[in-house]
This record gives C-alpha cells, sequence and structure tokens, in this order.
C-alpha cells in the first residue's frame, strides 16, 4: 500500500523549497513505461512549467490538489488564455483533468501547495511535452514576467 499523509507531503515540499527550481515530484509508478505514471508534486511559488501540451502521443493530465493552492490555466494555440480553476481543497476545488492535445500550465499560489498528478503512461522523457513556441522557455529571463502577466490576468 502506497500511504500519502503529511509526512511525505513535508518531505516532499522540504525538498522542493531547496532545489533551484523550487519543484520536486515523489513517483509512485515504479519506473516510466508504466503504463499510468502517478505522482505528486511539491511547488513552491516561483516554479514555472512552460506551457505544453501532450499530443503525439496525445495523453490527458489529472491534477488532485492535496494541499495549498494552484492556478491552472489553458490556452489556446496562439497563448491567449482559454480558461482558468484555481485549485484549493479548503474552497471545494479539488482537481482539474487536462484533454490531450491542450496547452496548460500549473501555478503554485502559495508555499508548501502539493498535488497529486495522473497521466498516461509510458513517460519518453523528448517526447512527453510540446513546449507552446509562445512562452518563454525555462531558464529565460522573461519568465518571471509572464508568470506576473498571467496570474494578473486571472485576477490572482
Amino acid at each position: 500500500m502506497i500511504k500519502i499523509d503529511d509526512d511525505l507531503l513535508d518531505q516532499i515540499s522540504a525538498k522542493a523549497k531547496s532545489v533551484k527550481r523550487l519543484r520536486m515530484n515523489y513517483n509512485f509508478h515504479p519506473d516510466y513505461d508504466d503504463p499510468i505514471n502517478r505522482m505528486v508534486n511539491a511547488m513552491e511559488p516561483g516554479t514555472y512549467l512552460q506551457p505544453h501540451k501532450h499530443e503525439n502521443p496525445d495523453r490527458f493530465e489529472v491534477f488532485l490538489v492535496l494541499r495549498g493552492r494552484f492556478a491552472v490555466i489553458t490556452f489556446d494555440e496562439q497563448g491567449n488564455v482559454k480558461d482558468h480553476f484555481i485549485l484549493d481543497a479548503r474552497d471545494g476545488k479539488y482537481g482539474v483533468e487536462i484533454p490531450e492535445k491542450t496547452y496548460h500550465t500549473l501555478l503554485s499560489l502559495e508555499s508548501g501547495s502539493v498535488a497529486y498528478e495522473i497521466k498516461a503512461g509510458p513517460y519518453f522523457p523528448l517526447t512527453a511535452k510540446n513546449f507552446a513556441p509562445w512562452a518563454p522557455a525555462e531558464g529565460n529571463p522573461a519568465v518571471e514576467t509572464y508568470m506576473k502577466s498571467l496570474l494578473k490576468l486571472i485576477g490572482e
């Protein structure tokens, strides 16, 4: 039995806070070839997930909030915000399922935020994500400004 409790969330959150990318995951699937990838993702404010979609192979993705708050944002092909949802279990907003071929990102809105993620495997690092050409790449100096503009656009 795999147990998801405060101890696990505390450990993963502490690791996320200690690394430059401000995020850390803990995989429950035994290897990347598993047909269903399941993981806990701890993300601190300021971490950046470049908007991306899962296409060729087409894959949906599920995010369930375990602790904290996240903004989940979807985009059209040109980079315009299509929809957003604030994940916060305290407000009864527990999760989202992102359809395949849909550009999306997740932004951590408070320290200690942790989500449970489910997506179809197997995971192939070179083809798992189709990054949005209209969004700055991770490490680009424009990332901070881009993230702030997204938060302002959705009223956060």
